[in-house]
């Protein structure tokens, strides 16, 4: 089935060839027609995938509680600028501030809450969520546009959608994997000109067989200089969680989530989400070579208990009904868990930080 995007594409490389990986992940979350953030509802139930903040306020409490606790370390600023970069439904926020201004109320008290988005049919969504924070609330375009000053910056699956560039070993070397057209006329992947610098390749790759993929991701590599060229510039923390590997490594990760189901990533342009893992490793390289301080990395799973996820669990289900606990400890489950369909294991977890402080619950770094 075709979708109003797979037309759009395929008229484009017609007229001008086949288009970079990279370009066809952005045009199907961003096509300003078509682009899947356009036109769809993706999270929650009733969209394609559901995300760790819908799944229990416990994620976002967690979230506040490190907020929290980073203020702390950082001497309790009295103004704060609390960022959330691609804040979905406002969930999070909503549960994160619910946290801090019953822990935290002087942090409460000088905090103003920036929410870079640049769909006006989320914000929308994200103004009804966090209401009752409105006078605090502020939205930008761009995280450029947010003011000058101390900065707590929360981005969780934020990486995973920005898009990434993949190259395929072929008998002469690296070359760009680009989507054209096949002989019946069909989006298919095929190996373009542009190689690969070697000196860019993991040394393990040397003796990869032909069709290997290797993803490079420079359009996250400066979200993440963005970042942490704030932290030092205003000092601050930065906590980012996304689903990929500690490890760069090889393998094509690109993957299109639809109905809450898996999708051939070229079946349907514009109404499935596009993403692909996340190089951890890569990330944390950016982030030592900016100067600032790392903490990191974890599981999502080590991440939540070690800020106390299964107390706050055992206190949200005291005095429930037997079916709100077992729903309580499901959503646990889920969050922290390992193997299929669970995040504790295929999430990860860094913090980085201007000035230089170790945070819990990362293992401290001499």
């Amino acid at each position: 089935m075709s979708t109003p995007l797979t037309d759009k594409i395929k008229n484009l490389i017609r007229a001008s060839g086949p288009i970079s990986v990279t370009d066809y992940f952005a045009l199907c979350l961003a096509d300003p027609e078509y682009g899947y953030y356009r036109s769809r509802e993706p999270f929650g139930r009733h969209g394609d995938f559901i995300t760790a903040p819908e799944i229990s306020q416990l994620f976002g409490e967690m979230i506040g509680i490190f907020v929290v606790h980073a203020w702390q370390r950082h001497g309790s600023p009295a103004a704060v600028r609390l960022v959330e970069v691609g804040p979905g439904r406002g969930t999070m926020m909503a549960d994160m501030l619910r946290v801090i201004k019953r822990i935290a109320p002087l942090l409460f008290e000088g905090l103003n809450v920036h929410l870079v988005e640049t769909s006006e049919r989320l914000r929308g969504v994200q103004r009804v969520t966090l209401e009752a924070y409105s006078t605090k609330v502020t939205w930008h375009d761009s995280f450029e546009d947010v003011p000058e000053g101390f900065t707590l910056i929360a981005a969780n699956e934020l990486f995973d959608a920005i898009p990434i560039r993949q190259f395929v070993k072929t008998p002469t070397g690296f070359r760009e994997r680009l989507v054209g057209l096949n002989a019946d006329g069909e989006l298919t992947f095929a190996a373009g000109v542009a190689t690969l610098d070697p000196d860019l390749l993991p040394s393990s790759m040397a003796s990869a067989p032909d069709g290997t993929v290797f993803e490079l991701a420079p359009a996250r590599q400066a979200v993440m200089q963005t970042l942490c060229d704030r932290l030092k510039t205003f000092g601050g923390t930065a906590l980012i969680i996304d689903y990929g590997h500690m490890v760069t490594g090889f393998g094509d990760t690109l993957q299109a989530v639809r109905n809450h189901d898996f999708d051939p990533p070229l079946a349907h342009p514009g109404e499935a989400d596009l993403t692909s893992h996340v190089d951890f490793e890569d990330l944390a390289r950016i982030a030592l070579s900016m100067g600032v301080h790392l903490n990191g990395g974890l599981r999502q799973g080590e991440f939540l208990y070690g800020l106390g996820l299964a107390e706050r669990a055992t206190a949200l289900a005291k005095d429930k009904a037997p079916s709100e606990q077992r729903l309580i400890a499901a959503a646990v489950d889920r969050l922290a868990g390992e193997g299929a369909g669970k995040m504790g294991e295929l999430f990860k977890v860094i913090a980085v930080s201007s000035p230089a402080l170790n945070l819990m619950p990362f293992r401290p770094v001499d």
